[in-house]
């Protein structure tokens, strides 16, 4: 039995083919849909001059991403996840054909991009739900530590490496040589995610799609567990839109250049970073609620000190703090919706579960913006980080289930053979 190690664990990487395969597959997503959000903006600019306009197609990505992921839950619950997945990555791969050659085009469309911004998000998200109901099947649920913090090293990275390389291949040869890479590694993940068994959740009576997600809804609801963190993971995602005042904070505060605000964004995700490569620990903790909001409250106390420093060096320290102990709640909501959810619901409730990280940053940017115009950067940092440390700390004394809260035990299985059907059955 390997020792216990302190490090994240890249085992699964070289003993699960499965999850080999929706490793590499996502990776090559995280960056095709990096170029995503870097080309489009870019070239409605050059076309338009009208930021009203690149917020326009922001926001239909959002639109298109947020009914992606309400009808990919309905979908992952009910048909082959396999075939979803590869209808889905497919389709979003023939989107980053169209905007390619939308971009070569001697008069590109506007509305061309309009629908295609709308067209990738939402197939971008329909796939990406049903990945993450597959996982919980092919790894087990005793790795799904594991399997989270790996995922969350793939999204880290191409959160930073993506937008950089896209804006390399812009400068070389145009937004629709951008879109022609995404194109090429969007259809690419085709070639590993072919590799999975046959995915079939558990059988279930018909449903109306309404009905079917009003069924993940109440689920979500009356699970004390799973409910408790998809709202602590709400809250998280509120708190995350604090970078929002990064530049005012540097400016007005810190009294520093631009350069110092770029080092301030890159400063949560090298927490997050960190939280990852060292979570080996994570899964050994007896009570992983109890840690999720002592995580989740240490975060939002992190942020609260960004309003009594001065100077950018302790907030740039307290801002890898938030990081890093953002990316363990993270690490452990993730583990405790999969484990916590039966398989005929995974996907419904992973697709909940993101909507609310879409929706919730969406509101905390709003929120910090009403915030902004009463009370300085400093103090609108402070109060805003305060608060949500007092909710969180509410929330750990009133949900006396997720403080004591384990994970389900799951017995250890070999690994299907390609091609073989897989179904929650055959792991329970």
């Amino acid at each position: 039995m390997a020792k216990p190690s302190f490090l994240l664990d890249f085992s699964l990487l070289r003993t699960n083919a499965h999850f080999r395969a929706i490793f590499c597959a996502r990776m090559l997503s995280v960056f095709s849909l990096g170029m995503l959000a870097v080309g489009v903006p870019i070239q409605i600019q050059a076309m338009t001059g009208s930021t009203l306009q690149v917020g326009v197609a922001v926001a239909l990505d959002g639109v298109g991403m947020f009914i992606g992921l309400m009808l990919g839950g309905v979908l992952a619950d009910r048909f082959d996840r396999r075939k979803l997945i590869l209808f889905a990555r497919g389709t979003c791969g023939l989107g980053f054909v169209a905007l390619s050659l939308n971009a070569f085009a001697p008069a590109p469309s506007l509305w061309a991009l309009y629908l295609l911004a709308a067209w990738d998000g939402f197939f971008g998200a329909l796939g990406m739900t049903a990945l993450m109901a597959v996982i919980p099947l092919l790894v087990g649920r005793e790795n799904l530590a594991a399997a989270g913090a790996l995922s969350m090293v793939t999204v880290r990275l191409g959160a930073i490496l993506a937008p950089a390389l896209g804006g390399v291949i812009i400068v070389a040869g145009g937004v629709g040589a951008a879109f022609a890479v995404a194109a090429a590694g969007t259809l690419g993940t085709l070639i590993p995610l072919t590799r999975l068994p046959t995915l079939r959740p558990q059988a279930q009576e018909p449903e109306h799609p309404l009905r079917a997600l009003a069924s993940g809804v109440q689920f979500v609801w009356r699970h004390k567990v799973v409910g408790s963190v998809v709202l602590l993971g709400m809250l998280m995602s509120i708190v995350g839109a604090v970078r929002i005042l990064f530049p005012a904070l540097a400016q007005d505060t810190y009294r520093v250049g631009t350069s110092a605000i770029g080092l301030m964004y890159s400063a949560v995700p090298l927490g997050a970073m960190l939280g990852a490569f060292t979570s080996g620990w994570v899964p050994r903790f007896r009570r992983p609620g109890a840690l999720m909001l002592s995580a989740a409250i240490c975060a939002f106390a992190a942020i609260a000190s960004l309003g009594v420093f001065s100077s950018l060096l302790p907030a740039l320290i307290a801002l890898v703090c938030y990081g890093y102990a953002n990316a363990i709640a993270s690490l452990l909501q993730f583990m405790l919706i999969q484990s916590n959810t039966p398989d005929h619901l995974l996907g419904r409730v992973n697709s909940l579960g993101t909507a609310q990280d879409v929706t919730g940053d969406s509101l905390g940017a709003l929120g910090l913006g009403v915030v902004g115009r009463v009370l300085t950067p400093l103090l609108s940092v402070l109060t805003f980080g305060g608060a949500a440390a007092l909710i969180g700390l509410l929330l750990a004394c009133s949900v006396r289930t997720l403080r004591h809260c384990v994970l389900p035990a799951s017995p250890q299985e070999e690994e299907p053979a390609d091609g073989e059907p897989v179904t929650a059955d055959s792991r329970s």
